[in-house]
């Protein structure tokens, strides 16, 4: 009966990621929390309406208006969240797997980094430059 309640709590408490390394929560399908990724680079993260998705690396990708799907779909690797979505600072520091935050976010030479909270956010912030150096070997990695 144990191994049961262990499997259980595995199934419910561990993020999902798609065939593509995009994280997406356990009961969705949705990249970046359903957010338009896009809309990242304008300075105003928008939640995406599923009148303009699209399919990229096995996830759904929303988008606040066609115009912005059609940018996605052009250069979908442009606007995708570096390190498929997971935390920015999880993986340069520990090269782990936690869920990235839509709300904690950076744009750095035209790339979206998403963090795990606000706290994390400003550890990372304090050194930004070094945690991309080492988000990217870690990611370049796996």
């Amino acid at each position: 009966m144990n191994r049961l309640w262990l499997v259980i709590f595995a199934l419910f408490s561990c993020s999902s990621f798609t065939a593509g390394g995009y994280y997406t929560a356990f009961f969705s399908n949705n990249a970046v929390s359903g957010y338009d990724t896009v809309s990242f680079f304008d300075g105003i993260p928008l939640k995406g309406k599923s009148d303009f998705s699209a399919h990229y690396e096995g996830a759904v990708w929303l988008f606040h208006t066609q115009e912005n799907l059609d940018k996605f779909t052009q250069s979908p690797s442009q606007y995708a969240p570096q390190y498929g979505g997971y935390c920015a600072w999880a993986i340069a520091k520990n090269d782990n797997l936690a869920p990235g935050n839509p709300l904690y976010w950076k744009t750095v030479n035209n790339k979206l980094y998403l963090n795990y909270d606000q706290t994390i956010q400003e550890l990372w912030e304090k050194n930004m430059t070094l945690f991309i150096e080492s988000g990217d070997k870690n990611w370049s990695n796996r």
